[in-house]
């Protein structure tokens, strides 16, 4: 996990004396509105990592990396011979590899259950998420000792300070509570359906003029 992501995370917990952070988002899922106008966010479903008053990173959970699996990225990474995928645990062969978002898009972030932690290299979010950005997780999850549930992000989004907050205001997002069906589900394509129905909202009549969660 780079520094200044473990800096907004960190940032963003309650102090010794209880204080609740003020609103930060972190663990969460924001929801693109069609209001947002970013391509690059269009339909999106980001689980955020990190949130505070430093800015915020969060990795898109629902848009696929095109044709790009995981056995080809391990094979491109030299981290198995072209011909040993078909070797390779289940959980492996069918993990899914996505866009996590526009920044360091030739960096990989293993979103992951929290069955799997790595000293100084894993960083956890919530009592079920952890985050690694490290080649180690990828080598468990080829000789099945990884977590029991991954996702492959190329890439994270990320923000500046008070960027999101004002793009929340805007009406560019709505958020809600995540759930591991939701960050780590075989049906990428419907995700953005079904967190807005999480949230109780009809994807078919969602309106640019929506409030937020």
């Amino acid at each position: 996990m780079d520094p200044e992501a473990k800096k907004a995370r960190g940032a963003g917990r309650k102090d010794d004396a209880g204080d609740d952070a003020p609103g930060y988002l972190d663990g969460q899922l924001l929801i693109a509105m069609p209001v947002m106008g970013d391509p690059r966010f269009e339909r999106s479903v980001i689980y955020l990592c990190a949130h505070s008053a430093e800015g915020a990173m969060g990795i898109i959970v629902n848009h696929p990396a095109g044709s790009l699996d995981f056995p080809q990225l391990l094979v491109q990474l030299g981290l198995i011979e072209k011909g040993e995928q078909i070797k390779l645990p289940e959980n492996a062969e069918s993990m899914k590899v996505l866009r996590g978002g526009p920044v360091d898009t030739g960096r990989g972030f293993v979103l992951h259950s929290a069955d799997f932690f790595i000293e100084n290299a894993t960083l956890r979010i919530d009592e079920g998420v952890c985050l690694t950005a490290t080649v180690d997780i990828l080598k468990a999850i080829a000789d099945g000792s990884g977590p029991k549930h991954a996702i492959l992000a190329l890439g994270y989004a990320g923000w500046a300070p008070g960027q999101l907050e004002t793009e929340i205001q805007s009406n560019g997002w709505l958020h809600c509570d995540a759930d591991p069906d939701l960050i780590f589900g075989d049906d990428v394509e419907d995700k953005y359906s079904r967190a807005l129905r999480k949230i109780g909202i009809d994807p078919g009549m969602l309106s640019n003029e929506a409030g937020h969660a």
